[in-house]
């Protein structure tokens, strides 16, 4: 495990309108977590962490109230998640999650993502078993002693934790997620956190390059054509 996350995690959007792509994958998520879990924050801790990263990545808060006020009305439309697994070009292994109205429609769209660049997509688990599903919270702190223990007296299951150069990174089983969220508010106030997210992080790594990095890179921004996607996530290594 460890900081490798960092460039295992694909953020979608990064076309010339990525901004308008950001917000439109963040009101999405935002209207299905507060349609199903309630639009108060306080009381929707999924919730209130995904504005708190809609903010960090600077998305308007008209954009996450319209979503919010979307949820109240109780129709629009039915998003629901979709987990789609595979291997990309040079063997690498790779998870696309995505929003979708329309599972049949999204399938294919995938799919031809995969199959225009000599990829193979799999049915589930094909290749989940190969990344761990984790919490990761980074923020800075320079005692990962005081960090842990702050934790574990809490009764969170601490996977790993880091200290780099002042940044604590803190692993933990999904599971766990707000109950460590919670302590380390009660420990050190309000902290602001670099990295607050559930990844799926890959156990190991795929080298791939020349031809297989410029299909790869074509794959990539196949999917990142499809508002439907949300995350990539992937093992390959430049």
């Amino acid at each position: 495990m460890g900081r490798a996350y960092q460039n295992r995690k694909v953020s979608m959007a990064k076309t010339s309108d990525a901004k308008a792509k950001v917000y439109s994958k963040y009101g999405r998520e935002i209207y299905v977590c507060a349609k199903s879990g309630g639009v108060d924050p306080d009381g929707n801790l999924a919730l209130r962490g995904l504005i708190d990263r809609a903010k960090k990545d600077q998305v308007p808060t008209h954009v996450i109230e319209k979503a919010i006020d979307k949820a109240k009305g109780g129709g629009g439309e039915d998003f629901a998640p979709a987990r789609y697994e595979g291997y990309g070009p040079g063997g690498c292994i790779v998870i696309i999650d995505c929003l979708t109205d329309n599972p049949n429609r999204t399938f294919g769209d995938v799919r031809l993502c995969f199959t225009k660049t000599k990829c193979k997509i799999g049915t589930q688990g094909t290749v989940s078993h190969m990344f761990d599903h984790t919490a990761i919270l980074a923020f800075k702190h320079d005692d990962e002693d005081i960090v842990l223990e702050a934790l574990l007296t809490a009764d969170v299951d601490v996977t790993d934790i880091e200290n780099d150069d002042g940044k604590i990174t803190v692993f933990t089983p999904p599971a766990d997620y707000f109950k460590a969220k919670q302590a380390l508010a009660d420990s050190f106030g309000g902290i602001d956190f670099d990295v607050d997210e559930i990844q799926f992080l890959p156990k190991s790594s795929t080298a791939i390059s020349g031809d297989d990095l410029v299909l790869f890179e074509r794959f990539l921004g196949m999917l990142d054509e499809l508002d439907d996607v949300q995350n990539v996530y992937h093992d390959a290594e430049f």
